[in-house]
């Protein structure tokens, strides 16, 4: 019997949890430890003609090119990561447009403003998103749950930052699972971990640590961005390979 990884290396980002050979089957960054916390099982007839990928190469480690990626394109994903960023995929596709809407908002912690966050912002920016960002739209003070719901209202996409100054907000403000589940459950969520494990997450909020997504660890903020800016466009049937 294959022996899970964890212990030893952690599974810090979707992909990590795909290269275990106990967990590499499964879904997701984590699985077990938290019932009720269940992640996303893709559909059974995710395949390369009409599923959330096609598959590049062999393992788990390989290389896939989600439905969303458009002709040309040079970001390589994991099949973990597809996995991951479908179903919010799906979500940004069959949410209604609207012209006040921004492409995607920028969930951080405030000591991140600065740091991190404007790198992330700045990337983004550059590559045609546009961003929901504290620095030009959020009040100070504000409740952190009330400025994600807000946000995400006004946002085609939501990004959560995690880093360790987000982890010890959210441990001091104790953020609600159930709140927090009500934004799970739209699919408008993707954690990007940034100088922390996905294990710290589930450490303060288990819920949202049970939702897999992206990882400093294992790309670049330059490629997150890429990844980011390619889940949340518009491609043209045409143009998509």
């Amino acid at each position: 019997m294959s022996r899970c990884t964890a212990p030893v290396h952690g599974h810090r980002s979707a992909s990590a949890s795909a290269n275990c050979p106990a967990c590499g089957g499964r879904y997701g960054g984590y699985s077990g430890g938290y019932r009720g916390y269940d992640t996303y099982s893709p559909p059974s007839n995710a395949s390369s003609s009409g599923g959330g990928y096609s598959s590049g190469g062999g393992g788990s480690r390989g290389s896939a090119k989600p439905r969303w990626s458009p002709a040309g394109s040079t970001v390589s994903y994991t099949p973990a990561e597809v996995q991951a960023l479908t179903p919010v995929r799906r979500s940004v596709e069959t949410r209604p447009s609207a012209p006040e809407r921004r492409d995607v908002f920028l969930c951080h912690a405030w000591d991140d403003r600065g740091d991190a966050a404007k790198e992330l912002h700045d990337l983004l920016e550059s590559r045609g998103v546009s961003v929901w960002f504290s620095e030009k739209d959020v009040l100070l003070g504000s409740s952190l749950l009330r400025e994600i719901d807000k946000g995400l209202a006004k946002s085609r996409v939501g990004i959560v930052l995690v880093t360790p100054s987000f982890l010890s907000r959210v441990r001091g403000e104790g953020i609600a699972d159930k709140e927090l589940s009500a934004l799970l459950a739209r699919d408008l969520l993707v954690p990007i971990v940034h100088n922390t494990t996905y294990e710290a997450l589930r450490d303060v909020s288990p819920l949202l640590g049970s939702r897999s997504g992206l990882s400093t660890a294992e790309d670049s903020m330059t490629i997150i961005s890429a990844k980011l800016a390619e889940l949340i466009a518009v491609v043209p049937e045409e143009q998509r390979s």
